[in-house]
């Protein structure tokens, strides 16, 4: 993975649940897209009003399941995100607040897996923990699903970044 949406792994039983951690900070650019001070329906400018994209948060919660069904199967096999199940948020993540992704395993055979995730956001201004949203995904095993098939392996390898993530939580 050439980037990471995740800060540090906190929790993991492997081939069962992941939790992982996103500190969003104004310093993120992407943020400063969603959404800009703009004008109003009268005129008025409307104040800058940054968010953390449903999009990312998505990418947050394919990584933190994408390490559990990797981990599960002790990285022998790529693992690729198949399919977006469903993707429900009840509100949105802005800066100064912390992200909790957990993943849970739901089912595992060769061909791949699905999850379930749960989106969490710490307020630390207010010290409230908010449910944003809730993710389901289906990963695939693509070397059994596509045998034959050549993949540029550079899009399989871990940064070093993510190797120290991963060593960090004793999952390599």
């Amino acid at each position: 993975m050439r980037w990471s949406w995740i800060d540090i792994i906190t929790h993991v039983q492997k081939g069962k649940v992941l939790v992982a951690i996103k500190n969003v900070s104004m310093a993120e650019d992407v943020l400063h897209d969603h959404f800009p001070a703009q004008a109003g329906p009268g005129g008025e400018m409307l104040p800058p009003l940054p968010v953390m994209p449903a999009s990312l948060l998505i990418e947050g919660m394919a990584q933190t399941a994408g390490l559990l069904v990797g981990h599960a199967g002790d990285f022998r096999e790529k693992v690729i995100l198949a399919k977006i199940v469903k993707a429900t948020f009840e509100r949105e993540v802005t800066p100064g607040q912390t992200v909790r992704f957990e993943a849970t395993l739901e089912r595992m055979d060769p061909s791949g897996a699905s999850t379930i995730g749960a989106i969490t956001a710490i307020d630390h201004a207010s010290g409230a923990e908010h449910r944003v949203g809730q993710v389901e995904l289906i990963f695939s095993h693509i070397d059994r699903n596509m045998a034959g098939t050549e993949f540029p392996e550079e899009n399989f390898v871990f940064t070093d970044n993510f190797r120290a993530l991963l060593a960090a939580a004793g999952m390599i």
